[in-house]
Order: structure tokens, then sequence, then C-alpha cells
């Protein structure tokens, strides 16, 4: 075996591999900016790469989804490390409720309103159309806050959207399986009840392993963290992979443990943090960026086109019945605005999951199902543009926009770490009621300080007296005790007012 590898893939076969991949990562990290500036989700452009390289357009060779699925989980568990890695608990530990009753009986109502309807117009049979309504129901983290960053919302919605994102992958994933074996002549299949049943002790099982290896490991790193944090950050996603790991080889979700193992690790106060949380976000670029050009590149051009039709009805389906209804399930119970419940129907964007899903019934030999990937390849590039373009204007006019937002900065800097402290910025939009009010105004709790304003470009340090102006960017230091408190004096000035907190009282609970 080894003479027959080093005899078919010589130096030079490296060094052009090695050249190609090179310009990808070089094009892909160029579009990021381009995706920034025009509120493109940055998926869109990197699975047009995988097309420019595959069949249609360069003419590199790739048709096999074996291959793709075991890469795609590969990369959805790394994605799933970085997401839990950056993921504050204080933005999500109010909304752990209502999303995980969206990841599991919003996704329910979901498939089961998806089905009916591709019964309904495409004349499907029940199972080919309650598996397309599982592969197609699973948002997607790094398509959400690609276009999420853009626009300030209040905590209650991130919170939602970024727990679902990483609670909803593990449930789907089972779901695809199940109903995959349950369309394969010659597959074991069981009864619905034992079908939930199984995957309620798998996600249970998955979670309960991931806490158990994010907890011990926690404890291990704070009395033996080694003093590189270049190496200590390479231990903390190791963690995260045993996770993953451990949990599927004892038969449980390895989805929900990497991404639980991972949120336990991220908030522990480890050491090397600001490194830890640097090169986790690299690797989840990486594989974003290697997935979805793979996913590209496995799509024919050539078999597009029949599939627009049917993508657009399941998509409109999907957009504009079955997920305002799982959420409406899901969200009533918690006293969410309507408002609030529209946006976060409109703003469950679809990204790689479902795109790796839809390979699952090739693998298993899923009989007349070649053309579930063409469609849902489709729906996922035509429907992220649909619904991430408009977004930021969506927010405004449902007025769940907040009028100045905040966001943490990762800032390189060692004493920030050892005065545990952090660094976030404030941008002042045009209707917070921030203008006109001075710095010692905002009455700011001790360990908190503005230390830089940057108006029209040029940028100063303000004094007590300074006067905050609209579409002022302002630097915040804090200190962790003082984070919270400062974050939410902020917000409330800017909704309220320099009176805030004396003519009404700040809002501490889901902002």
């Amino acid at each position: 075996m080894a003479a027959s590898a080093a005899q078919s893939f010589t130096t030079h076969d490296l060094a052009l591999v090695l050249f190609v991949c090179a310009v990808v990562l070089l094009v892909s990290v160029l579009a990021v900016r381009f995706a920034n500036r025009s509120g493109m989700p940055t998926l869109v452009l990197y699975l047009g790469i995988g097309l420019v390289l595959g069949n249609g357009g360069l003419g590199i060779e790739f048709e096999n989804p074996e291959l793709t699925q075991v890469l795609g989980y590969t990369a959805l568990a790394l994605i799933l490390a970085e997401g839990g890695i950056s993921t504050r608990w204080a933005s999500i530990k109010s909304s752990i409720a209502p999303a995980a009753l969206l990841s599991t009986v919003g996704v329910l109502v979901s498939v089961a309103t998806v089905g009916a309807l591709v019964v309904l117009f495409l004349g499907k049979s029940w199972t080919i159309a309650l598996l397309l309504g599982a592969i197609v129901t699973s948002t997607d983290a790094a398509a959400v806050f690609s276009v999420l960053k853009r626009v300030g919302l209040p905590r209650r919605i991130t919170g939602v959207l970024e727990a679902e994102s990483g609670f909803n992958d593990a449930p789907v994933v089972l779901l695809v399986v199940a109903l995959a074996d349950a369309a394969t002549p010659g597959r074991t299949s069981h009864e619905w009840w034992f079908v939930l049943f199984q995957a309620a002790g798998e996600l249970i099982g998955g979670a309960l392993i991931g806490l158990a290896v994010g907890w011990a490991f926690a404890k291990v790193s704070h009395r033996n963290a080694p003093g590189s944090s270049g190496l200590f950050s390479i231990g903390i996603l190791a963690v995260s992979v045993l996770a993953y790991a451990t949990a599927s080889l004892a038969h449980t979700s390895g989805f929900i443990a990497v991404y639980l193992a991972s949120l336990v690790l991220g908030n522990s106060n480890l050491p090397h943090a600001r490194a830890v949380h640097g090169f986790i976000q690299s690797v989840g670029w990486l594989a974003q960026i290697g997935l979805f050009v793979l996913l590209g590149m496995l799509a024919a051009p050539g078999r597009l086109d029949a599939q627009i039709v049917p993508a657009i009805i399941v998509g409109l389906v999907l957009l504009l019945v079955a997920r305002p209804l799982s959420v409406f399930a899901s969200l009533a119970w918690f006293h969410y605005r309507w408002q609030e419940q529209l946006f976060l129907s409109w703003a469950g964007l679809r990204g790689a999951v479902p795109v790796v899903l839809a390979t699952v019934p090739l693998t298993v030999g899923t009989p007349n199902t070649d053309w579930i990937f063409d469609l849902v390849f489709v729906l996922v590039l035509i429907f992220t543009l649909v619904q991430a373009l408009p977004m930021p204007w969506i927010a405004r006019k449902l007025g769940v926009a907040e009028s100045a937002h905040v966001l943490d900065l990762d800032v390189e800097a060692t004493p920030l770490e050892e005065l545990h402290a952090d660094v976030l910025q404030l941008h002042v939009g045009e209707t917070s009621r921030l203008n006109g009010v001075e710095i010692q105004e905002l009455r700011l709790p001790r360990g908190a300080n503005v230390t830089m304003i940057v108006r029209e470009d040029q940028g100063f340090v303000p004094g007590p007296s300074t006067v905050i102006r609209r579409e002022d960017q302002l630097l915040l230091v804090t200190t962790a005790k003082a984070r919270e408190q400062a974050i939410r004096r902020v917000r409330s000035v800017s909704r309220d007012g320099r009176m805030a907190g004396w003519t009404t009282p700040l809002r501490t609970g889901q902002e």
C-alpha cells in the first residue's frame, strides 16, 4: 500500500495541491472583507469558489459523497467547538429553555410541516418528504452570525439564535439518519416512538459526556496549564474533539457533546484565554472554508437547473410556514413579542449542515434520492441571499434592532488577561439617546471606563465632560466583574436617555 501510494502521489503533486489550497485560502480570506461590506454571507462565496474549482469550472474531479460526509462531520465538530468556546454563558443562560424547545419540539414541527407540504406540492412519498424536511430544518451558526454581527440585537434574540444553532445539529442528525434508514430497503427501521426514545437517550447521554469532559479538563487546566499559550490552545481543541469522539464511541450524540464541552471550557476562566479563543476561531474558519468549498466541488452545475423550482417551493414552505410555526410553537410560552418571533423566524439561516446531511441518503443507499443533494444545495444558495441581505432592514422595521450595540473585541494583551479585564466596542446608532450625553453622565460602574472615541475616522481620549455623538465608536475597558453591569448601563442610557436609572429602573433580566 505504501509503495502504491508513493508511486501515485509525488512531490510534484504535493506542490500542485499546496498551491491550489493556498490560493483558495487567500481568496477566501479576501472574500470575508467583501462579505462584511456587502452583507453577503461568506458561505455563498465559498460555495461559489467550490463550483469554480469543480467539474463545471476548472475541472477538478470530486464525486465522493462518503468522503464528503466524513470530512463534513469533522468540520461540523470543529465549528461547534469554536461556537462553544466563543459563546459567553451570560449571553445565552436566559435563552437555554426556549432554545432547547426550539431545537427539539420546533424541529419536529418544522419537519412535519415541510413533509406534509412537500407531499402536497411535489408529490413525494411521506418518508422521503419527511427526510427532506429533516435535512433542511437545521440552522447554521456560522451563517446566522456572519449576518447578525452587523445588526445590534437584544440579548434575548441573539441568545436564542446562538444556543439554537449549537443545540439543533444533534437532534437533526439523529432524525435524518433514522429517516434515511426507514426509506432504504434492507436497513433496520423502528417504530416512531422507539426512534424518539432512542434519540432522547442519545442526546441526554451526549450532553452528560460533554459536560463531564469539559468540567474535568477545566479543573485540570487551571492546575497544570503549560507556559506556552500555543501548546495550551492545542490541548483545549483536543479536549473538545475528545468529547465528540467519546460520545460517538458510546453511541450517543457527539455533536451535543462537543458543543457543551467547549461551552464549559470557554466559560471557565481558562489560562491563556485570548490565545485559546484566537486559535479556536482560526480552526473554525479553516473548517468552514474547507467544508463549503468541498460541498461546492461536489455539486454538479449541470444538474442544479432542474432543482431550482422545487428548491424555491421547499424554501418558501420552510421560510413562510414551517419556520414560523416552529418558532411560535416553541417561544409562545416565554413571553416573546410577536415582532421578535417574526424576526427569529426570518433569521433561521441554513448553511453547511443541511448540505452535509443531504449526503446521508447517498451514503446509506436510499433509492431515488440523488436529487436531494442538488435541491438542498440550490435552496441554501438562494435562500441565504434572500434572508440575509434584507435582515438589517427587517430588524429595524420590526423594532427589534438596538440603537447602540456592544461587541466583544479579542485583544492579544497579557496585562488584560492578568487583570481579568475585557475590551468592548460600542457603536452609537442613529436613534440612540446616547447622543448628547457626557461621559460622566453614563455613570459606569467602578472598574469600567471609556478610554477612546473614534469620530469621523479620528480617535481621541475623552474626558469626563466629552459629549457623545451619533455614529461614534467608543472603546470601553472593563473588569470582568463590572462587565455585565457596564453593558446594562450603556444599553439603558441608549434606550431611556441620561436619566435612565433615575426615572426608570434598569432592565437586568432580558436585554
